[in-house]
């Protein structure tokens, strides 16, 4: 059973990576906003994998507005038995009966089409959702809750600043519509505090791995979708701007260290703090193939001018949480590809 889920060796090193963590949720419940996502179904995965192997007899409880959707695309997290679907928006569920130890609020992931043709209602998804979650863990006795932020609270990152630490005082511009997410959650962070609740943040940057959309404002995700259909890799700017990656596992490994051994009111930075250009990555994507697709960039970069930055300082976590050595980008790459061609079959 175990060796034929193609994301074995990934849980596994998950559950090796965490593995003296666990002993808190055993026989406890925890309650999952966010859960059919690209983070929710790292966690998802994860927990299910450990609470088999470890004999944890825990039991998730996971919010979401579908649950029939997620089954038909994940039938066998669906059909565990260890996992329980509450049906509804994030803003006014009813809340589960019972208590609830652990929380982890991850709901209201990014979306940059949501963000630019609906921005109030993006905005009252993030705060009015974290403000229900945060009832009703209230009511459910949570001893721990993690709220899932974004590094998008720092605004934008000045260009001469290499990476941005946890006690950066930027802030994304009020004034721009699209400021929406990032406002969103900055304002849901204090909401968190204001609660009384121990409440741990993570402010998540940029990752790779399975279930990553192709099709979104990803940028490393479209590189893959262009490169999996022959080429060539578009990049739509100038490919100056500097990102970071972390893979999945990292991730997921990050996500559950915090909940349980971040402390309350404190924020940790979640990503990457390996900076290299678009271009570069676009690169890294196109050496995961052969034949090697071409690169096509659309614009030529202004003389002269520094590069645009979005890379997290990421000592904080790697002192506190002990998150330590993350699988290098080429690496995630081809570990990434080598999913997505299984999943893709023969052409």
């Amino acid at each position: 059973m175990f060796a034929d889920n193609p994301l074995h060796d990934d849980l596994n090193s998950i559950l090796e990576r965490t593995a003296s963590l666990w002993t808190a949720l055993r026989g406890e419940r925890i309650f999952l906003t966010g859960g059919t996502g690209f983070f929710g179904r790292w966690l998802l995965e994860s927990f299910v994998w450990i609470n088999q192997r470890l004999n944890l007899r825990a039991r998730a409880c996971i919010l979401s507005r579908n649950p029939q959707q997620f089954a038909q695309r994940a039938p066998h997290l669906a059909a565990d038995a260890a996992l329980s679907w509450q049906t509804g928006d994030v803003r006014d569920f009813a809340f589960p009966a019972g208590e609830y130890p652990f929380v982890l609020h991850a709901a209201a992931e990014a979306s940059a089409r949501l963000n630019q043709e609906a921005p109030l209602e993006m905005f009252d998804v993030i705060l009015n959702g974290t403000r229900r979650v945060l009832e009703f863990a209230a009511q459910a006795k949570t001893q721990r809750f993690l709220f899932v932020s974004s590094g998008a609270v720092y605004g934008r990152q000045p260009p001469e600043l290499s990476h941005l630490p946890e006690s950066y005082p930027g802030a994304p511009d009020p004034l721009n519509p699209r400021s929406a997410y990032g406002e969103g959650k900055r304002a849901a962070e204090l909401l968190c505090t204001l609660s009384g609740l121990p409440v741990t943040i993570v402010r998540p940057f940029a990752f790779v791995g399975p279930f990553l959309p192709l099709d979104a404002h990803f940028a490393v995700g479209n590189f893959l979708r262009d490169a999996l259909q022959g080429g060539p890799i578009r990049i739509q700017g100038d490919g100056t701007p500097l990102r970071s990656y972390l893979y999945a596992t990292d991730l997921t490994i990050g996500l559950w260290k915090a909940l349980f051994s971040g402390a309350p009111r404190r924020a940790y930075n979640l990503g990457s703090a390996e900076a290299l250009s678009i271009r570069q990555i676009a690169e890294a994507v196109a050496d995961c193939f052969e034949p090697r697709p071409a690169i096509l960039v659309a614009q030529t970069a202004p003389p002269n001018q520094l590069p645009e930055r979005y890379i997290p300082d990421t000592r904080r976590s790697m002192d506190e949480l002990g998150i330590q050595s993350p699988i290098p980008l080429p690496l995630a790459l081809r570990k990434t590809v080598n999913y997505l061609q299984k999943a893709q079959g023969p052409p």
